[in-house]
């Protein structure tokens, strides 16, 4: 019962008995004598309610208190878990084993072969979102398990040479350092170090993003994968189309290499990026290569001669162009993509003349370099899980390369003319685990050098948090 009820039930018993007093009272002095008795219980009564006022007064406020604490600690709560929302974790991975014959150089025709294994890459990627409009995200590759190097010019060298530098530790690399301004679906801007959007490798590198074992070798042969850059670029969506394009820095032609066209001319080796050259990349798709079908159109344009280190061994432009052609469909159990790209280099021969006598880049092989080089890929894969209780793919894939598709001088040799016809599966226990097989014939158009036969296999993951 209610402290205060209590003793006003007990004041009215009070109040009664003094009225029974009265009325037995037959004197003035016993009335007197009763009424002071009950004035003083009533004050007692009254110190007793005061004092049980008091305190339930008391209990009502730390009531009040501990209810402000529970709210605070529940607002605390809510926003580290707000906070702890706008963080993101991703990661993907892959280890492969592959048995495949290599030759020694470029006038060997007959390979040996060699079985390897290798620890690829693990990519961890971590992203903030600082608001709705506002986002970054980081990506850190981590190569191969080895030791890495990095490639630095020494200007101060009396003749300028370049020193190899080896990293204590694996080889470590950010491939995205991006932050993100997005008003709106169909317009953001992106800047920071970013992916260029030339190549269906930029868009689909994660292992169960391509049906090979490894990246596709046609595009590797002709220029970065998963190329990124200092610079900027502004992208977005508009009903079914996404665009996007960037400055960027550019290429340096001091590593251009015949097997591999332009590739190896990324700064991603050289300490510091020069930035003299840069170049304008762009692509606009029909459709989302991530999620299903789409085509698709890239194209890429810069000078490479500027961002030489060695900047007096040539006196020309090395204006560089890509385009790109790609399409996918995926659907059902059916999954077809394939892409084709054609570049062009101007001043091919100056600059293999200029990195023949460039001290201390040990050019090797500087026979030619191609003008215009090509390449493409066809993968087709039926996932079996339409018909059957089983998590797999079997796929057939054609990667091709040349280039040396032209030359400004002379005849272009067919050695580094590769095509990979290959056929395999890929079966996925779980979704974030893919685990790959494939074997194939690797042809060169050289009638000397005989087909080869290769094998793979491989695990990837990847998942989100």
């Amino acid at each position: 019962m209610n402290p205060k009820l209590a003793l006003l039930s007990v004041s009215v018993a009070s109040v009664f008995s003094l009225m029974t007093q009265a009325q037995a009272a037959t004197d003035p002095e016993s009335l007197a004598k009763a009424i002071a008795k009950q004035e003083a219980e009533i004050i007692v009564l009254k110190q007793q309610l005061a004092s049980l006022a008091a305190e339930q007064q008391k209990q009502q406020q730390k009531s009040t208190d501990v209810a402000k604490q529970v709210d605070q600690v529940s607002h605390n709560v809510d926003k580290a878990d707000a906070r702890f929302s706008q963080f993101s974790f991703k990661s993907y991975g892959t280890a492969v084993f592959t048995s495949d014959e290599y030759f020694d150089n470029v006038q060997d025709t007959t390979g040996e072969r060699r079985n390897r294994t290798d620890l690829e890459r693990i990519v961890t990627e971590f992203g903030y979102q600082f608001s709705d409009d506002w986002s970054m995200e980081v990506e850190i590759e981590y190569e191969h398990g080895g030791t890495g190097s990095a490639l630095e010019y020494d200007g101060f060298d009396e003749f300028g040479e370049f020193e190899s530098e080896v990293e204590a530790g694996g080889e470590v690399i950010v491939e995205k350092a991006e932050i993100r301004y997005r008003p709106s679906k169909a317009f953001g801007v992106k800047f920071g170090n970013i992916h260029l959007p030339i190549g269906l490798s930029s868009i689909l590198h994660k292992p169960n993003q391509y049906l090979t074992v490894q990246r596709h070798k046609s595009e590797a042969a002709m220029m970065p994968t998963v190329w990124n850059e200092n610079g900027i670029g502004v992208y977005g969506e508009i009903s079914d189309f996404h665009y996007q394009a960037q400055i960027v820095s550019g290429l340096n032609s001091e590593y251009f290499r015949t097997y591999d066209w332009v590739a190896s001319g990324h700064q991603k080796r050289f300490e510091h990026v020069n930035t003299d050259d840069l170049a304008f990349a762009g692509r606009l798709d029909y459709g989302n290569f991530k999620t299903g079908s789409a085509v698709g159109v890239a194209y890429y344009y810069g000078n490479t001669s500027g961002n030489r280190n060695k900047s007096n061994k040539l006196d020309v432009d090395g204006a560089l162009s890509i385009i790109s052609v790609a399409g996918a469909f995926v659907e059902g159990p059916w999954i077809l993509r394939g892409q084709y790209l054609y570049g062009t280099l101007d001043n091919a021969d100056a600059i293999t003349l200029a990195n023949k006598t460039t001290p201390g880049l040990q050019p090797g092989n500087f026979a030619q370099l191609g003008s215009e080089s090509q390449s493409f890929f066809v993968e087709a894969g039926v996932k079996l899980d339409e018909w059957f209780d089983l998590p797999m793919t079997v796929f057939a894939n054609v990667d091709y390369s040349n280039p040396l598709m032209a030359v400004e001088t002379g005849t272009a040799t067919k050695r580094y003319e590769n095509t990979w016809s290959s056929v395999g599966v890929n079966y996925s226990p779980i979704p974030e685990i893919v685990i790959k097989a494939e074997g194939g014939v690797h042809q060169v158009a050289v009638a000397s050098i005989p087909d080869t036969h290769f094998f793979a296999l491989g695990v990837g993951y990847q998942f989100s948090l």
